[in-house]
């Protein structure tokens, strides 16, 4: 594994904050109670503060191998971990106001947050898009199956991209035509979807460094990760399936 630049250093910092930040409250959980589902529990800042943690730690890594340039790159990263702490901090602070994060109108300044949370998920999806195109504009760099595996974790990652817009699309014209406990309701199917493929960015390259570190063959090594690649596309399929099927 690549040693860490500063500016990725300076990303490892929030990135490993935010993950501190989701167990705090798991343990505010265990101590406050109160429902683990529903658009207002301590689930949301737990699960949002690990996934948004551990993907930038993950991005912040699996783009070293990117052919991006260092200067493009610092900046991207930059502005990719102010949109993850500013994420995070929004669904927290409503978490402890006791209120929805997402697709809240009910106030001025609960629609602030609502609004500001949609336009930093927009910044997510171009950032990250920026970066998926750039994964394969030039052949990523790294051991036996890590240009397969860094593709395929940016392809998938923009089925989660594409399913956490299509969550927010529908929620917000539920909520502006009146039905708000509906738009809190209607995210759930394609939730599964998301979660599978949001971290495939992390997984599959993972794979192909721990396997790196063994004495097998570059072809064994690159047909093991060939076949992760298309038991993740598989589970994301399924994914997808159940989410046509209870939509």
């Amino acid at each position: 594994m690549k040693s860490p630049r500063p500016a990725e250093r300076l990303c490892h910092a929030p990135g490993l904050l935010l993950v501190l930040s989701g167990l705090a409250h798991l343990v505010v959980f265990a101590v406050d109670g109160g429902p683990w589902d529903g658009p207002v529990s301590w689930r949301k800042p737990v699960t949002f503060g690990l996934s948004f943690g551990v993907t930038l730690i993950a991005i912040t890594w699996v783009t070293s191998y990117l052919r991006v340039g260092a200067r493009l790159r610092t900046v991207l990263l930059v502005v990719f971990a102010a949109d993850c702490v500013v994420e995070v901090g929004g669904i927290t602070l409503q978490a402890w106001r006791r209120v929805p994060s997402h697709l809240n109108m009910e106030t001025p300044f609960d629609t602030a947050v609502s609004m500001t949370l949609a336009v930093g998920g927009g910044v997510l999806v171009v950032l990250l898009t920026v970066f998926a195109v750039a994964s394969f504009r030039h052949r990523p760099t790294g051991p036996a199956g890590m240009p397969l595996a860094v593709r395929s974790g940016f392809a998938i990652l923009l089925v989660a991209l594409a399913s956490g817009a299509a969550m927010i699309a529908r929620g917000v014209v539920l909520t502006r035509t009146g039905h708000q406990e509906a738009a809190y309701h209607s995210t759930a199917p394609l939730k599964p979807l998301h979660g599978v493929s949001l971290h495939a960015v992390l997984v599959l390259p993972l794979l192909a460094w721990l396997l790196s570190c063994t004495t097998w063959s570059e072809r064994v090594r690159w047909r093991t990760v060939a076949t992760a690649v298309g038991c993740y596309v598989a589970a994301v399929a399924a994914a997808g399936v159940w989410a046509v099927l209870t939509y």
